[in-house]
């Protein structure tokens, strides 16, 4: 089916300057794109119209702070994917008791069948969809703007810009998932067989029938070692060519409207016969009550001839979910997803992977009870299955997530939570206040001196800090990514101006990234602490820190015994340093490839298991 051409800039910047018709016609013709966004990253749940709404309408009271009007699809990807991550966190929050609530997705007419329908699919274009499935919350969300990227919808870049990672990390990224998708589509065929092979039917024979990454990964497994089911995979198509030239999932009947939104008159209420995507009219929202506070408030803001300036933005950072987080999440996430260090970011990535049931695995031994967990030593993390278990046996006296509150995460008696004003975005008064209700001590901005981060010039940092201070909490300075001891750097023109303006900071927060893995790499951590304290004379905090080298196109990491050496040596020597009040790993979480400690269900790998050992 046709798809219509999105609006063009002059689109743009006559709707931001109040053009009811040119609104009309950007939401209308960037509705298509949203949706399908969302529909991907939920699996059909019914929050997706929810999200969608939520995202138009956030898109349209933000149009007047727009800077760049060449940019607005990119700043409404940003705004759908932050939408999209808070759901998630507030599905989390939620606990399942009782009767599984009728607002979940209908395994009838989810999104993959609207898609298999309304695009008429069939062969290995079916399959993938079909796929699309098996994977993850945190897998669907990427997969929702690969997708598009493969289609021709997005650019990498602004891809990138919405999971909050560098073009490098996101590739990564995109691989991992490309490699889970393929995985799964060898799922749907081996369990579309006919006759299905006896011994997969003994595999899922207490399986109650919903796709899950668990139930894939056991299939999986099956089909790689069983000779008849390992057939599955020897034709498969490329993801790419099979998506490349597919349209647009057109919008569901709910979605159009005859008659203009924001011009003022009453809304019509009877579905656009024919396509909503061609139209030409605003083909916003459901039927009845989700169009109306849209309608309100968009008649209201014209009304009054402005357009109110209200920001799209998370509640706070997600917590890093990769490992630029590498990015990292927070994407927020953020967010990383992702903030991370030296380079990329995964945020308070980002956003958080959702917990996920895993298969059950031998545990590992309990620390002895007489070793007490170390006050200095501490961990960033975001929120997986086991993070409670994982904070208690890697004996953490503190942690923290890049957030204001533990989202979610498990905090074991005895383990302090630090909250964080990641950016300038979170230094308003109720955020401050969630700081404040949260912790003792308060981590200032995270990477102000990396784009993909904080992204703020050590003026801006300045004027914002009276508004941390205020909360009265133990002041930590920003944490650079970087060159913390260089005269002139980042830090150093921060620090001078807070002496200038006789503003409070506590200690100093810094990264530190090492892309020498040898044994050596314990030295260079220490002589970059010492200079960094030598420069300013004040405690010190390391809120991250670890092994990666991010010099080539992607990043590299160590092996695990090359981590695991790195960090028993480093935990050694960060006890020993007397000006050193509190280093964290990057990060607890393995359930991502790069240099976490502790996979899911909450078991040490071997670098858990050194960095649990030593400090």
């Amino acid at each position: 089916m046709a798809v219509a051409e999105e609006p063009g800039v002059a689109t743009v910047v006559a709707a931001r300057d109040g053009d009811q018709r040119a609104l009309d016609d950007l939401v209308a013709g960037y509705l298509p794109l949203v949706y399908n966004i969302v529909g991907h990253a939920l699996g059909g749940h019914a929050d997706t119209d929810d999200v969608v709404q939520e995202t138009m309408l956030r898109a349209v009271h933000g149009l007047s702070s727009l800077r760049d009007p060449a940019g607005f699809r990119s700043w409404l990807v940003v705004i759908a994917m932050n939408q999209i991550r808070l759901r998630h966190r507030e599905r989390q929050r939620v606990p399942v008791t009782g009767p599984v609530p009728d607002d979940v997705a209908d395994p009838g007419a989810d999104f993959v069948d609207l898609t298999i329908m309304r695009l008429h699919l069939s062969g290995q274009r079916r399959e993938v969809v079909a796929a699309t499935r098996w994977l993850s919350a945190d897998e669907r969300e990427l997969l929702s703007l690969w997708w598009l990227e493969a289609a021709g919808r997005l650019t990498r870049a602004e891809v990138a810009t919405a999971l909050e990672l560098t073009p490098q990390h996101t590739a990564v990224r995109v691989q991992r998932v490309k490699a889970q998708l393929d995985a799964a589509r060898i799922v749907v065929r081996a369990l579309e067989r006919t006759p299905r092979c006896p011994e997969l039917a003994d595999v899922v024979a207490d399986w109650d029938g919903d796709p899950s990454p668990l139930w894939r990964k056991r299939i999986a497994r099956h089909s790689r070692a069983c000779a008849r089911c390992e057939r599955c995979g020897h034709d498969l198509a490329a993801v790419e060519g099979l998506i490349a030239r597919l349209p647009l999932v057109p919008l569901p009947a709910a979605f159009g409207f005859e008659q203009p939104l924001l011009a003022g008159s009453q809304v019509g209420t009877s579905p656009v016969a024919a396509d909503p995507v061609t139209t030409g009219k605003l083909s916003l929202f459901l039927q009845g009550t989700l169009v109306k506070p849209l309608a309100a408030a968009a008649a209201a803001v014209l009304a009054a001839g402005v357009v109110v300036a209200v920001l799209p933005s998370r509640e706070e950072p997600v917590a890093r979910a990769t490992t630029t987080s590498i990015s990292s999440t927070p994407t927020t996430t953020p967010p990383t997803t992702t903030p991370l260090s030296s380079a990329p970011s995964s945020a308070p990535s980002p956003q958080p992977p959702p917990a996920t049931t895993t298969v059950a695995k031998p545990v590992a031994p309990a620390p002895p009870a007489s070793v007490a967990a170390s006050a200095k030593k501490g961990v960033s993390t975001w929120n997986f299955d086991g993070v409670g278990k994982a904070l208690t046996d890697v004996r953490a006296g503190w942690y923290y997530n890049w957030a204001v509150h533990p989202d979610g995460v498990v905090t074991p008696p005895n383990v302090e939570f630090v909250p964080m004003i990641w950016g300038a975005k979170f230094t308003d008064d109720a955020t401050l206040a969630r700081a404040k209700a949260n912790g003792k001590v308060l981590l200032g901005f995270n990477e102000p001196d990396f784009p993909d981060q904080a992204n703020m010039s050590p003026e801006q940092a300045l004027d914002l800090w009276p508004k941390l201070s205020a909360t009265g909490l133990r002041l930590g300075s920003p944490a650079v990514a970087h060159s913390g001891d260089k005269p002139g750097g980042w830090l150093d023109r921060f620090m001078t101006g807070a002496a200038q303006r006789g503003l409070r900071v506590d200690f100093i927060a810094v990264h530190w990234y090492g892309s020498d893995f040898s044994a050596a790499a314990v030295g260079h951590l220490k002589n970059y602490l010492d200079a960094v304290h030598k420069r300013y004379g004040k405690p010190v905090w390391l809120t991250e820190y670890s092994l990666i080298d991010f010099s080539g196109g992607s990043p590299r990491y160590p092996s695990q015994a090359e981590l695991a050496a790195f960090a028993r040596g480093s935990g050694a020597m960060l006890e020993s340093l007397p000006y050193l009040e509190r280093y964290a790993w990057f990060a607890l979480p393995a359930d991502k490839p790069g240099t976490g400690l502790y996979a899911p269900g909450g078991i040490p790998n071997q670098a858990g298991q050194a960095y649990r050992d030593a400090g």
